[in-house]
């Protein structure tokens, strides 16, 4: 095989109570990369549809993460990427980290799978620092492994993956205004208190429980977060009201994707979801800001060749 055609999935990471920790995949919401191998060895990109991004192999994230790969295992020929990113970058739902793992996994199947998934992802993570100027895997694993995703450690670098309800549905505002994930992580504080690092812990160890036991009061009873979205919702127009409404209206919570401005809900049932996405619309059809919607089953994939 000389060439390959694949497809990245959107991703919510932090997941309310998980910050840098905790990510799921969408379903219908991702990009798509060609990758061939050349004879000249190097790497280069050709094409970038979409959205406007760098050809320098040195600032574009997927092409970082495939130097990466590249660097580890030498091989005799080269590459050319072509991106066509329908993710909008800054927002919210794993644009960066779509492009990290779609040229590292394209890359891999090319040359037989030399790399396993974890390793993947370690390459991905360097792409990600080009976004954020940090690395972290909540939007790689998920992207790379499907479903839900704990990252226990970086260092070394350690994926759980947790069971995903079969009828859980994800409904996602994305406002057309862009956040970068490096401002976003500028605003957080550097120490936070104590009862509620503890409150946070107790959150997600429910919520991981949840999941395991399809408990759908207590994965409700779970997305809280305590550290974090106080400070970004800030940024995020309307969050508030999209809460309280969407949580009213019967979905199971509702918090900021990544580093917004993307909202997400999780819901039991696609029903409830479409109800929830109609709230959502409504909500920002009020306000002079553009904003997309999507409603997706949580991917159980990852990254896959089409």
């Amino acid at each position: 095989m000389n060439e390959i055609r694949v497809f990245s999935p959107a991703t919510v990471s932090n997941v309310a109570c998980g910050f840098d920790v905790l990510g799921f995949p969408l379903e219908s919401v991702g990009d798509e990369m060609v990758v061939r191998k050349t004879t000249k060895k190097g790497l280069v990109i050709t094409k970038i549809e979409g959205f406007e991004l760098p050809f320098e192999i040195s600032k574009n994230v997927a092409s970082v993460s495939a130097q990466a790969l590249i660097d580890c295992i030498n091989p005799d020929c080269g590459f050319e990427i072509e991106i066509y990113k329908k993710i909008k970058p800054g927002s919210g739902i794993g644009s960066s980290g779509a492009s990290a793992t779609s040229s590292v996994y394209a890359i891999n199947e090319l040359l037989g799978r030399p790399f396993n998934k974890l390793e993947l992802t370690n390459f991905a993570m360097k792409g990600e620092f080009i976004a954020s100027n940090s690395e972290h895997a909540d939007n790689i694993a998920p992207a790379i492994f499907g479903g839900f995703n704990l990252v226990k450690s970086l260092h070394p670098l350690q994926v759980l993956q947790l069971p995903t309800p079969k009828d859980l549905y994800v409904v996602i505002i994305h406002p057309q205004i862009e956040i970068k994930t490096s401002e976003s992580r500028g605003i957080l504080p550097k120490t936070v208190s104590l009862s509620d690092a503890t409150k946070q812990l107790s959150e997600l160890g429910g919520l991981v429980h949840a999941l395991h036991t399809s408990d759908y009061e207590l994965m409700k009873n779970s997305l809280n977060d305590h550290l974090i979205e106080k400070h970004r919702s800030k940024l995020i127009p309307h969050f508030d009201e999209l809460q309280s409404k969407s949580i009213a209206a019967g979905a199971i919570g509702c918090s900021i994707s990544g580093s917004g401005p993307s909202v997400f809900a999780l819901t039991r049932g696609k029903d409830m979801a479409i109800n929830v996405e109609s709230i959502f619309k409504s909500v920002y059809s009020k306000s002079n800001i553009n904003f997309a919607t999507y409603v997706s089953k949580i991917s159980s994939n990852g990254v896959v060749t089409i």
